[in-house]
């Protein structure tokens, strides 16, 4: 097993926003647990260091920087380390309508107030700020984080990027919309762009042997096999039910649409992973399973 998955909610400190991913490795697990461990961090300093792009630019950035860690790593490890890993990621950002965030910049923090278990206080834009506080065996407060909470009238917005055949579908009103492109050897698209780099393509596989054409790491491969991420960017609407962000290796034995109708009726998204990585094991794949499923919450 050579998958890695990570989630962090409320990321970026503000109420509501999450980022979710898979990785599924090859030629040992290194590349997926450290993607794993910190794809999110570099995703977070790329973000600070550019408020102003535009989040697909700061997802490729991230990917490129990722890449480029682990290829360090691998140099670093005298040939003891050469893994790589597919990665498909999904942000999911609290936005103004022209794209940025104005409640940060308009909201204020309060002191934090060991009498109470949060602090609130109003914005211009209408966004709180919340302090969340531990309480010690002495009774002494210690305030753990400040997460911004945004206005109701925020729109939502799902921005994803993926690099090889991990892939991300999406449920909007019982119907599957992928939301991520398989990059394999047997893309055309792929395969011309590997031959014009001094490539070749055989059963399959770039140079004979590697079978996704992008991926992070893979340092030996690097000048055919790119990190650069294809990358989306959806605003969900009250029709968009969940996401399933899983691996080739439940891909490989049901479809987009299958997926989404196996789980569609079911609310608990731990639940709706586990069904669709015990169909993948009962059908026979011959591949490694992660399954992330996200349900999203609307707001009346």
């Amino acid at each position: 097993m050579e998958d890695a998955h990570s989630f962090v909610v409320d990321f970026d400190s503000v109420r509501g926003q999450g980022f979710f991913a898979v990785f599924d490795g090859h030629a040992g697990k290194h590349a997926a647990e450290w993607c794993g461990r910190h794809f999110h961090e570099c995703l977070l300093s790329s973000m600070h260091a550019s408020p102003d792009s535009a989040i697909p630019d700061v997802l490729n950035e991230a990917f490129h920087k990722v890449d480029e860690s682990l290829s360090h790593i691998c140099k670093e490890s005298d040939g003891k380390i050469h893994s790589g890993c597919t990665a498909v990621t999904a942000f999911l950002r609290i936005e103004d309508s022209d794209g940025r965030q104005s409640f940060r910049r308009d909201s204020k923090l309060l002191p934090s107030s060991p009498r109470l278990r949060a602090e609130k206080l109003k914005g211009s834009q209408g966004a709180n700020h919340v302090s969340s506080i531990t309480y010690n065996a002495d009774n002494s407060a210690t305030v753990e984080s400040d997460i911004i909470v945004p206005p109701t009238h925020s729109r939502r917005v799902l921005y994803t990027a993926n690099a090889g055949d991990a892939r991300g579908v999406l449920c909007r009103n019982g119907q599957a919309v992928r939301l991520t492109y398989d990059h394999k050897g047997t893309d055309k698209q792929e395969a011309r762009r590997i031959m014009d780099a001094g490539g070749f393509i055989m059963s399959g596989r770039v140079n004979g042997v590697l079978a996704v054409t992008r991926s992070l790491g893979d340092p030996s491969m690097k000048e055919f096999v790119v990190g650069a991420p294809y990358t989306t960017e959806t605003e969900l609407c009250e029709d968009d039910e969940f996401l399933v962000l899983a691996c080739d290796g439940l891909w490989d034995v049901i479809s987009d649409q299958g997926a989404v109708e196996l789980v569609q009726d079911v609310q608990d998204a731990q639940e709706a992973s586990e069904m669709l990585l015990s169909y993948a094991l009962l059908h026979h794949t011959t591949d490694n399973v992660t399954v992330l499923v996200v349900r999203f919450k609307h707001f009346g």
